[in-house]
């Protein structure tokens, strides 16, 4: 019998990815305790092994391991606040969306309350959980994620980001950043394109490998940001503007909503009128920063 085997574990909220969680948990010979605010989401569980609880608190006394998969960090204090006197001493590992900050709250909050805290960002949909392309990002307590590794490994491949209990989620929200912006930009395309009668589904089979290769320049990217030398060799950012600035009229002119393009044109904007027009593309990075009009800072 492996060590899953051994593991009993609550998972509060039912989701799409809830239940993703505890059907691998199932799978993978873990015991599973299951509780959510609206009844009816545990029928197919159930029917697979899982214990429903009638309450957070019958829930909580049902497993070794806390798991929760709720809304936002208000409902997760709306589920815990009323039954924290009971949580003392249990080992609470947080998959709830929250920003670093709020995982940060949680972790102080817990610490107040006796409990051990893991925050942990999902890097993947429900349907991932479980294969090989699933990963889990956690931060906080070492010792949670070490003496539960093997369970939390049933999921996707878990990385220990160290004890800062918001550094998970700061990475979690840094890589679906980038992921909304990319989809973001499909969508403008796409609408663009329906002007002309052009489908999605056409422009997807074009967008994907342009996209994939234009990945490929991510590496050189952040070298670049890293060294704080934005000496351009090709396309600075005054050509990067006249590009954008196309792009926005092809937009409105083909009766597109420009709201995803014009903020960062009037990043590129802002960094020629400080006098960036020579420097590269990437130099955007600092307007982001907030520190436009002083000298790049490299990463030692």
């Amino acid at each position: 019998m492996t060590n899953t085997q051994h593991t009993t574990v609550t998972v509060l909220g039912l989701g799409d990815m809830g239940r993703a969680l505890v059907r691998t948990f199932l799978a993978g010979g873990v015991s599973a305790t299951v509780w959510n605010r609206t009844p009816g989401r545990a029928t197919e569980l159930v029917a697979a092994g899982a214990i429903e609880a009638e309450s957070v608190a019958a829930a909580v006394r049902g497993g070794d391991v806390l798991i929760t998969v709720l809304l936002d960090h208000a409902s997760v204090h709306q589920t815990l606040d009323p039954i924290a006197g009971e949580l003392a001493g249990k080992q609470w590992i947080n998959l709830t969306s929250t920003a670093p900050e709020e995982s940060r709250e949680l972790a102080r909050w817990a610490s107040a309350h006796g409990i051990e805290f893991l925050d942990g960002g999902i890097m993947a949909v429900p349907s991932m959980i479980g294969t090989p392309g699933s990963s889990i990002l956690y931060s906080g307590s070492e010792q949670v994620f070490h003496a539960r590794r093997e369970v939390l490994e049933l999921l996707g491949a878990a990385e220990y980001f160290g004890g800062d209990a918001g550094l998970a989620a700061l990475w979690d929200f840094a890589l679906l950043s980038a992921m909304y912006a990319m989809f973001g930009g499909f969508f403008h395309g796409a609408a663009m394109l329906r002007s002309a009668g052009v489908g999605a589904a056409e422009f997807a089979a074009r967008a994907t490998p342009w996209v994939t290769a234009m990945a490929q320049g991510l590496p050189a990217y952040g070298a670049t940001i890293d060294s704080g030398d934005y000496t351009a060799e090709v396309q600075h950012l005054a050509f990067q503007k006249a590009a954008l600035d196309a792009i926005v009229r092809a937009g409105q002119d083909s009766g597109t909503a420009t709201d995803l393009l014009e903020p960062l044109s009037r990043l590129v904007d802002r960094q020629v009128e400080a006098g960036h027009g020579a420097a590269a593309f990437a130099r955007v990075f600092e307007e982001l920063r907030g520190v436009q009009n002083l000298s790049a800072t490299p990463v030692r």
